[in-house]
Formats: C-alpha cells, sequence, structure tokens
C-alpha cells in the first residue's frame, strides 16, 4: 500500500516544528499543513466523496495549494491540478473530461480572475458537486454569491484524519497535455509514478534532512515540475517551500537573499529574467554563497545564459528532461560533475531511455538522431478514458514522447528537435492545433494555421495565420483581442497575420515550415 500523503506525514512526525512552507510574513510548518490536509480530507468526507473520486484544484503557488493537494490524497481521492490561466469554458472541459466531484478554487485577483472563470467552468460542468473558493483571508465571506470558501468548508473539521490505503497502482494525480491534436489528455499518474519520481528529484542533488534545502517555488505548483521537483521533493525530506505565486525577478532575487535560499528550479526564462535584473544594489555574493542547486527543464537553456549564470552565481545550472507523462522526470545532467552545455544529462536511476524510428526500432548509432522513448517507474499508467492514444503512446511499458534527440559515446542525450509543432512559450507548451480551433470559432474566420516564431525573453510566441471567410472582415488586432477573451494568456496569439492563400501540399495538408 502507498499513498503520496506519505511525504507530509513522515515529515511532520519528523520535523513537526520545521517550516514547511513560506508566503512573505507567512510561515506553516509540517504541523500545521498535516493538520489542515487532515481538515480537507475530513470535509470531503463529509461530502460524499470516495477513494477515487477526481478533486480539481485551481490554485497558484500558495500554501493553500499544499493543504488541499494532500488533502485530497489522504482522502483517497485523485488531485486534478488545473492551470490558473485557463478560461470559463476551458476549465468546463477539464472538470467534464476528468468527472470531477468537486472543484477547489482560488478567489483570484483583479488582474486574474480565477474565481470568476472557474465558477464559470463548474457551472457549465456536468458531474461537478461541490465548488469551494480559496479566500486569501480565511474568515473573509465568499466573493461568489452562493458558495462555500475554504474557510467555512473546514470550519469544525477534526485536524487529524486516518489516510486512506490506497494501492502504489492507483491514480494520485491527473496532469492534463495536449497533443498534436484534438483537446487536452488526462495523464494518469499513479502514487509510485509520483513517489518515486519526487524521491529521485530528492536524492539526486545530494539532499539531507539534517540540513535540509530551501526552495524557492515560482514554478506553478500546477505544473509537474514544480509539484514533484520542487513541492513533493521538498516534502519527502522536510525541506522549506518558499512560494511566490507569480515570478517576478527583483521579488524572486529579494526572497533568495531573505530566506537564504540554496535551491533553485526554473524555466530558461527565468533564468534569463535573473540575470537581467542583477543590479548593483544586489548582494550577489551572499546570493552566490546560499544558492547550492540549479537546475532548470521546460524547454533548452541558452548556452550564454548558462554560463553567464555560473559566472556570476558559481553555481552550473542542471538541465533535465521529462514530460507530464513521466511525473515528469527522465534524465538530468548529474550532480558534482562537470557540466556537458546542452545536455539533458543521462537516464536518472531505475529509468531507461532509448532512441527509435517510426516503428519502435532501437536506434543504437552514436549521434544519430531519434525519438526519445522512455520506461520506467515514472511511466504513466495512461491517458484517462482515452485507452486509443494510450496504446499509441506506450508500447511494452515505453513511452514515446515525441521529441528528438541524440545520444553520444558516454551516454548523454541532447536533444536536437520538438515534437512536431510543438510551441513552447515560456515553459509552457502551447499545441497550434487547440489553437487553430478556437480561431475558427470566430464567426469571420475560415482557416487558421498556428507557429511559433522566436521571442528573446519567452523563447517562442505565438503566430496566427488567418484566411477570412468571404465578405468577412476582421482586423488582426481584433483577432488578437478576440483570443485574449477566449484563451488562456499563454495560449492566444500575440501575432496574427490576415492573408489571402496558406501554403498547402497536393493532399491539402498546410506546410507550416514555409510560414514564418
Amino acid at each position: 500500500m502507498l499513498n503520496l500523503a506519505v511525504f507530509l506525514e513522515d515529515s511532520a512526525r519528523n520535523y513537526p516544528d520545521r517550516d514547511a512552507v513560506v508566503l512573505g510574513e507567512t510561515r506553516l510548518t509540517y504541523a500545521q499543513v498535516n493538520a489542515g490536509a487532515n481538515q480537507v480530507a475530513n470535509f470531503l468526507v463529509s461530502k460524499g466523496i470516495q477513494p477515487g473520486d477526481k478533486v480539481a484544484l485551481s490554485c497558484p503557488n500558495l500554501p493553500y495549494f499544499s493543504l488541499v493537494y494532500y488533502g485530497i490524497l489522504k482522502a483517497g481521492a485523485v488531485v486534478v491540478p488545473l492551470n490558473i490561466l485557463l478560461k470559463g469554458r476551458e476549465v468546463a472541459y477539464h472538470l467534464g473530461d476528468s468527472e470531477a466531484k468537486a472543484y477547489f478554487c482560488f478567489e483570484g485577483t483583479a488582474d486574474l480572475a480565477i474565481g470568476a472563470e472557474g465558477h464559470a467552468g463548474f457551472e457549465q460542468a456536468d458531474g461537478c458537486e461541490h465548488f469551494v473558493v480559496i479566500t486569501v483571508d480565511p474568515a473573509a465571506p465568499s466573493p461568489i454569491e452562493g458558495t462555500t470558501t475554504l474557510g467555512q468548508a473546514l470550519a469544525g473539521q477534526a485536524p487529524t484524519f486516518e489516510t486512506v490505503a490506497t494501492d502504489a497502482d492507483d491514480t494520485a494525480v491527473i496532469l492534463y497535455t495536449s497533443g498534436t491534436t484534438g483537446q487536452p489528455k488526462g495523464a494518469e499518474l499513479r502514487h509510485s509514478n509520483m513517489h518515486s519520481n519526487a524521491l529521485v528529484s530528492r536524492d539526486l542533488f545530494g539532499a539531507n534532512a539534517d540540513d535540509p534545502d530551501t526552495y524557492l517555488c515560482v514554478l506553478p505548483l500546477f505544473h509537474s515540475f514544480g509539484q514533484t521537483v520542487i513541492q513533493n521533493g521538498a516534502f519527502a525530506f522536510g525541506g522549506t517551500v518558499v512560494m511566490l505565486p507569480r515570478f517576478e525577478a527583483n521579488a524572486a532575487l529579494g526572497l533568495m537573499l531573505r530566506e537564504k535560499v540554496t535551491f533553485f528550479g526554473g524555466v530558461p526564462t527565468m533564468y534569463w529574467g535573473l540575470l537581467g535584473a542583477l543590479t548593483e544594489d544586489v548582494d550577489v555574493a551572499t546570493l552566490a554563497a546560499n544558492l547550492r542547486v540549479a537546475v532548470a527543464g521546460g524547454s533548452a537553456l541558452p548556452i550564454e545564459v548558462h554560463k553567464e549564470f555560473e559566472r556570476r552565481f558559481g553555481v552550473t545550472i542542471l538541465e533535465g528532461y521529462g514530460l507530464s507523462e513521466t511525473s515528469p522526470v527522465a534524465s538530468f545532467a548529474p550532480w558534482g560533475k562537470p557540466p556537458r552545455v546542452g545536455s539533458i544529462g543521462v537516464p536518472i536511476p531505475d529509468v531507461e531511455l532509448k532512441l527509435i524510428d517510426a516503428d519502435w526500432n532501437e536506434i543504437t548509432e552514436p549521434d544519430a538522431v531519434g525519438e526519445i522513448a522512455i520506461k520506467g517507474p515514472n511511466v504513466m499508467k495512461g491517458y484517462y478514458r482515452r485507452p486509443e492514444a494510450t496504446a499509441e503512446a506506450i508500447h511494452d511499458g515505453w513511452f514515446r514522447s515525441g521529441d528528438l534527440a541524440r545520444k553520444d559515446a558516454d551516454g548523454y542525450y541532447y536533444i536536437v528537435d520538438r515534437a512536431k509543432d510543438l510551441i513552447i512559450r515560456g515553459g509552457f507548451n502551447v499545441y497550434p492545433r487547440e489553437i487553430e480551433e478556437v480561431l475558427m470559432t470566430h464567426p469571420a474566420v475560415s482557416l487558421a494555421a498556428v507557429i511559433g516564431v522566436p521571442h528573446e525573453s519567452h523563447g517562442e510566441e505565438i503566430k496566427a495565420f488567418v484566411i477570412l471567410k468571404p465578405g468577412a472582415e476582421a482586423t488582426a488586432e481584433e483577432l488578437v483581442a478576440w483570443g485574449k477573451e477566449q484563451m488562456a494568456s499563454y495560449k492566444y496569439p500575440r501575432i496574427v497575420d490576415v492573408v489571402e492563400a496558406l501554403p498547402m501540399t497536393a493532399t491539402g495538408k498546410i506546410l507550416k515550415r514555409e510560414l514564418d
């Protein structure tokens, strides 16, 4: 039997007075987080939530995320973390597709209406019975009429709970990831998947429970990287997670100094931002003295950023590779060894990587390019309610990533291309097909093609080419504004070209390689 909540419970028992999460002046110990998670579990059980039921969560990097996350797990239910930037109709899709029975949603801020969008999605979704608003002030009334706040939900709930004894093969988390076609799919991750990957994330970098790391959590906790490497990896040995709800370079540097951060994990644009914020007023020497580990993932790290960070901080950024379907970590640059800039490292313990062709045949020649396939305890159970998609992705235990790479003679892997058509904007995966389908719901749009174009800070920006319907009128500016209303902020195209025609093959397939 295994439940991912064991990380919190063990640390609460072994280090009850140690800080688990920090947000500004708020500091919660492991004992406090565990008690709060127990209250969440008691509330869910009181509402009839059964082991295996799905419970969705929309929350930025706040202590509430950890309380609700582990509370759901303690109840034996399945956590469905949702991107906080989703719009109402996108929320409705995710709730319906995951068959969520309950939904915890942060109230939002003036510039990020998570609560309003979340409630709109809840109202549209079938089968989701309970909506709980997470308010900054637990005693505050709900900003959404007729809904229950987390403070109200937990009032009177006991701070003790006997965690449901789930099986290692039971689903713990469903992480939504898009494919190159169709709607987002839910990757079912077992308790064993997430547990083993968090332990590896803890052990890869020389973690010491007697002298635990302090992590700066700028990676979104709804994302697999932040969830496993930062939150679960820290909780696995009593580390402290310092939360920053929204990345801002100056704020991050200030927290790194104040909290003596020893572990930083981020996507390349975050490292780029930190370097750009280093002025003469920043105590770089102290930052560098505190920082022990820096890790990067999500997209390729520019070599110049890699070199400059090491020069300024005296720490080599370790690059890794993984996907939501692999919990997520599959490979990492070995800690304590000379870096190989540009490499995603070697397979993590107990995980195998190989390169394959389109027919699953292994490619063994050094430096030959093939698609990465992954096998090990980190590979998902499958895509929720999508047996055909699962069968296409997993063969004899091997998961095909869609990413192309080469392997050198020493076994180090190097990404040479991304999955076909995939755009990575600021560390977020954006799949053109989904954007194209939304654009084509605009009354003036006949056809759309979406690509990624280079961008200095985001890595890639989203660009759309659209053909209007005969007689229809719409400007590029109008289409950008409309897209902003319809899609999450990391998805909608900032650049739109209205064109007369698109390049196509003889069979009518759009030749995206000819677009720029």
